[in-house]
């Protein structure tokens, strides 16, 4: 039976402690060789109607190291372009590839080409959910902190497809998840529900309020994202105005979290909008392993994807 990754929700927490600890038994391999032939002779159609710098390197460079074949290509250049229909795109590219990532508008549309599929689909952000983007964040969190259990993130801004994502995770890992955004820019019900009902079997806490302070108060991670999404340029000047400064990612703010507190975003990134330079580029920033990690854990997610169970257990002993 495929399996695609779309919100996040599709993982157990063994599924998530055996895809990270894949991640970093592939990062530890200096000349990334672990797994180099692992993807012979399958290939990964990789759909962009969104820009992208991170999904399009990380999933481009993993497919190729893993020793597969990807297939990039924008919305234009296929017939989805000209009005061929979602399902028959899947229908088609189900006979060709043997996996499909998809960076897309609207989530809906992603889920129709899910269940249109014979091979698995994942999520490379749509406007609800950035599942590949919190999979790095978590390995991030768990190099610096040596566990993911227990601690303390907090979230503070836009409740956007990250933060959706996010409080998925963070029910899934036992991760205590304070998202502080204002009134009118919370998280997805949908989400929220979902993180609800997955965090009654692992003790995790989901919780939302709207003081920033209050919610990285003692926290060991700290993350926001920008203020003004794809899609959403539009609204800017309404937006950075319902943020800023109060939901501003400052050195006084990072002073209420604990004294190793780590600060993470999924970039690109706006200094002097969600978070000003001295922070982003300060000595509790790893913004930049955790961009590393998208490499790393997109790997792990390909083989756990694609590959089957024998293959898979021989990667993760």
């Amino acid at each position: 039976m495929k399996k695609d990754f779309l919100t996040f929700s599709e993982l157990t927490p063994a599924d998530v402690k055996s895809i990270l600890g894949l991640a970093g038994r592939l990062k530890s391999q200096r000349d990334r060789g672990l797994g180099s032939a692992v993807l012979g002779g399958r290939s990964v159609a990789l759909i962009f109607e969104k820009p992208s710098t991170r999904t399009r390197v990380s999933f481009q460079v993993a497919v190729s190291e893993l020793g597969g074949y990807p297939v990039s290509l924008s919305a234009s250049e296929l017939q989805l372009g000209r009005g061929e229909t979602i399902e028959d795109t899947a229908r088609v590219l189900s006979r060709y590839v043997h996996c499909v990532m998809a960076r897309v508008n609207r989530h809906g549309d992603l889920e129709r080409l899910a269940e249109a599929s014979r091979v698995p689909v994942i999520n490379g952000l749509s406007d609800l959910y950035h599942p590949v983007q919190v999979l790095a964040d978590l390995l991030t969190l768990m190099e610096h902190k040596g566990r993911l259990k227990g601690l303390k993130v907090a979230w503070v801004g836009d409740g956007d497809n990250v933060c959706n994502s996010w409080a998925i995770a963070a029910a899934l890992t036992g991760i205590e998840f304070v998202a502080a955004t204002p009134k009118g820019y919370e998280p997805n019900k949908g989400a929220l529900a979902t993180a609800s009902k997955l965090a009654r079997g692992t003790t995790a806490d989901i919780r939302l309020v709207s003081d920033p302070v209050e919610a990285v108060s003692h926290a060991d991670c700290v993350i926001t994202d920008t203020f003004v999404s794809m899609g959403f340029e539009a609204e800017g000047r309404r937006r950075k105005k319902a943020f800023i400064p109060k939901y501003q990612v400052t050195e006084q703010l990072m002073s209420k979290a604990k004294k190793d507190a780590i600060f993470q975003h999924c970039l690109p990134a706006h200094r002097g909008e969600e978070v000003t330079a001295e922070v982003i580029d300060g000595p509790q920033s790893v913004v930049f392993d955790e961009a590393e990690n998208r490499l790393h854990t997109t790997k792990a997610l390909l083989c756990y994807l694609m590959l089957g169970r024998a293959e898979y257990s021989a990667l993760t002993p």
